[in-house]
């Protein structure tokens, strides 16, 4: 059984693509009609920066959600890849929606939209420097929520596991104080945690803001039955009915990503095979730290489409 995968917030990078924008026609097609959709050269972002410009999340989400969706077609159309011969599709965080657009349950077009909105609306929850992220490693999840427990004693404001990426891997989010005491506490105990250059608290009951936007934007999207079946973030199972994709997807935006549940979830249900699509590599490292026994790929290069082929 193989698994595809799709990043999301954080794999970025100036220039990714532009291998697959150089060489392939539907590329460029897909890149213009996000310009045009946007009413903005993200394009131009995106191939040849600022990097400033491309960490802005209203930016980065559709960015990602674009090289993604443009590399996983090139596979398709011309690679013969067919992503019904995968027995799952699932997202990290963002990454969702590439997979739902991969599986056939939304148009890239109002993926596009969407996610666009979905960045400027996370942005726009919480002002600058009010909250934070950190990331917590070599704990388990009972042991950063024991962490989070102890300091809600002292400290009154929101502190949240916001992604359960992987074993010994653990992001909080919450307000900015809660956050420098939760590591100020690990620190204390020798335990590492670093905190994260980020502009905003992801996935925490902050963003519920973000939420109620989106709720009016999500109303409106049509959503198909997916071809593949979808493992989604906020409850790490499986699904091919659209009934509730709307109501998962307004629910991540402030609920944890159980990144980790969701590849065990996959290994044990007989995965072998997890292939990861889009900018970057952060996947493929949190599934070597999870699941054991597995083959794991990431596609950023036509070079590495080529040595998958009859993966």
């Amino acid at each position: 059984m193989r698994a595809l995968l799709f990043p999301g917030q954080g794999s970025q990078v100036v220039g990714m693509g532009r291998e697959f924008y150089d060489n392939f026609s539907q590329v460029k097609e897909y890149f213009q009609l996000t310009d045009e959709i946007l009413k903005f050269q993200l394009s131009k972002i995106i191939l040849d920066g600022p990097e400033n410009e491309l960490k802005l999340t209203k930016n980065t989400q559709p960015a990602i959600l674009l090289t993604s969706y443009s590399i996983f077609q090139v596979m398709k159309n011309e690679f013969g890849f067919n992503v019904k011969d995968f027995n799952f599709l699932a997202g990290h965080s963002l990454g969702e929606y590439s997979a739902l657009v991969s599986a056939g349950s939304m148009d890239f077009k109002d993926a596009i939209k969407t996610v666009y909105h979905r960045g400027k609306y996370m942005q726009e929850a919480v002002p600058i420097g009010k909250g934070s992220m950190l990331a917590v490693l070599g704990l388990d999840i009972n042991e950063v929520q024991n962490y989070i427990n102890k300091i809600k004693i002292k400290n009154k404001e929101v502190c949240e596991i916001a992604n359960d990426n992987a074993i010994g891997q653990i992001i909080v989010s919450g307000e900015s104080n809660a956050i420098k005491f939760l590591y100020n506490e690990l620190k204390d105990d020798n335990k590492k945690s670093i905190q994260l250059p980020v502009s905003a608290p992801f996935h925490c009951s902050l963003m519920q803001p973000a939420e109620i936007k989106m709720s009016k934007i999500l109303e409106s999207l049509q959503i198909n039955n997916p071809e593949v079946t979808i493992i989604h973030n906020v409850n790490a199972q499986a699904n091919k009915k659209k009934d509730s994709i709307k109501e998962l997807l307004l629910k991540q935006i402030s609920s944890r990503v159980r990144w980790r549940e969701s590849l065990i979830f996959m290994k044990e249900q007989g995965t072998q095979t997890f292939i990861e699509i889009g900018p970057g590599k952060t996947l493929s490292g949190m599934i070597k730290r999870t699941v054991k026994n597995i083959k794991s790929f990431s596609i950023n290069s036509i070079e590495e489409i080529k040595k998958i082929k009859d993966v």
